[in-house]
């Protein structure tokens, strides 16, 4: 089939051309990286958080009239409430295990610093940005992480501070992501790194397999796996427990903190979202997620639908202004399949102007994402699988017509105009 005549023909009708290319054009950049936006979040909201998730819920809570200074006699205070608290929950016939907690994976209240292989006097330190989990002998069982070489923290490790004490600690625990990063000869067991700028070496003791930081934007997304262990009880006027209940006694351990806490000691504040399952803290942290996701596809939808029926109408007006041309084709010899292809094989050229016109809006759209909202950027692989789909769709909305056009009969031609 010539293209010379379906290029003639398709320049009596500039207008319609070109809003159909324009509008392939538009629906293959903006759906490319709306599709891509989409990935990203499932991919976020998908991701392990290295927890056993399962039984595992969050306890807040703070202390009326408690002591603020960081004086030891202040911090011993509230540390000595800590320890009632803990022991009082650990002894709920529901509970399997309770340990103190700065912060879990996607609560969005993080502790971030930096570790390095060299103190803060010597240059070249070659850092690595962590997230810093404070927590107790417990922590390891009540979080459900996955040891994977050393060994986890005793009770003797385990220090207690002031929320505004800068020590560091002697002993600490990495992840294998940041532990690889440090020592990518994997030799990480035992070494010395030196938190925050520091001068006190901390030994690393053990690693685990996976823990995710707190944050969930894109912010983190290049050190999401580089978790810190420090055996610390932070002390404050506030604190967090994770709990972990037995199988299946989950709701019952709930609804009992407050009961058992307010037992200890009334003088404190707990309100609706202090007794929180991890199950509720993942749903809220990616709540934007899974709707920024469904709006992008509500949003693809619309417009590849939008895309497919303006084809499906200009089609159709041309198909009805060609009738009779149609009817001399069919009277001269051109079978139905003949027909079919001419439509087909004009909107399959006009596809691929609208989509070569597409490729450079895609990657400039692209780029401008990455610059004003932190996007990676678009792989190719989702550009030549959007213009793929582009094509597809209009080969797919201009059937209809095409197919009515080709059953047009060759008397056509003998009507007058």
């Amino acid at each position: 089939m010539k293209l010379h005549p379906m290029i003639a023909a398709l320049r009596r009708h500039k207008a319609g051309v070109v809003l159909i290319a324009l509008q392939i054009a538009l629906t293959l950049a903006i759906v490319c990286n709306a599709v891509f936006i989409i990935g990203e979040r499932v991919a976020r909201v998908n991701r392990p958080t290295g927890l056993d998730e399962n039984n595992l819920f969050l306890v807040t809570q703070q202390w009326v009239g408690a002591p603020s200074g960081d004086d030891p006699a202040s911090v011993d205070k509230l540390d000595n409430m800590q320890q009632t608290d803990l022991a009082a929950l650990r002894a709920m016939p529901d509970v399997a295990s309770v340990a103190p907690v700065n912060s879990v994976p996607l609560l969005n209240s993080s502790w971030n610093g930096s570790l390095a292989l060299k103190p803060a006097s010597q240059l070249g330190a070659g850092n690595g940005r962590t997230t810093y989990y404070f927590t107790d002998e417990q922590g390891l069982a009540t979080l459900g992480l996955k040891l994977v070489a050393g060994r986890s923290f005793t009770a003797a490790d385990v220090e207690h501070r002031g929320f505004r004490d800068q020590r560091e600690p002697s002993i600490v625990m990495l992840t294998k992501a940041l532990a690889d990063k440090l020592f990518p000869d994997g030799s990480a067991l035992g070494k010395v790194v030196y938190l925050d700028g520091g001068s006190t070496p901390s030994t690393i003791i053990g690693l685990v397999d996976r823990l995710q930081v707190p944050g969930t934007g894109s912010w983190t997304n290049s050190f999401v796996w580089n978790s810190t262990l420090v055996p610390t009880r932070i002390n404050a006027n506030f604190s967090r427990y994770a709990v972990r209940a037995k199988p299946g006694r989950l709701q019952a351990a709930m609804r009992a903190v407050p009961n058992v806490l307010y037992g200890v000691n009334r003088l404190r504040v707990m309100d609706d979202d202090s007794v929180k399952s991890f199950a509720d803290i993942r749903t809220q942290a990616y709540r934007a997620d899974v709707g920024m996701a469904i709006l992008m596809g509500v949003v693809c939808l619309i417009l590849l639908g939008v895309t497919a029926a303006g084809i499906v109408g200009l089609t159709s007006f041309w198909v009805g202004q060609r009738h009779r041309q149609i009817g001399v084709r069919r009277a001269l010899g051109a079978r139905k399949i003949d027909i079919l292809h001419y439509f087909q094989m004009e909107n399959l050229l006009i596809s691929g102007v609208g989509a070569v016109i597409g490729l450079g809006l895609a990657i400039g759209l692209n780029m401008l994402l990455m610059q004003h909202f932190e996007m990676d950027r678009l792989p190719v692989l989702y550009v030549l699988a959007g213009i793929v789909a582009v094509m597809a769709l209009g080969q797919g909305a201009v059937f209809v017509p095409a197919r009515r056009a080709s059953n047009v009969p060759p008397v056509v031609a003998t009507r007058s105009a």
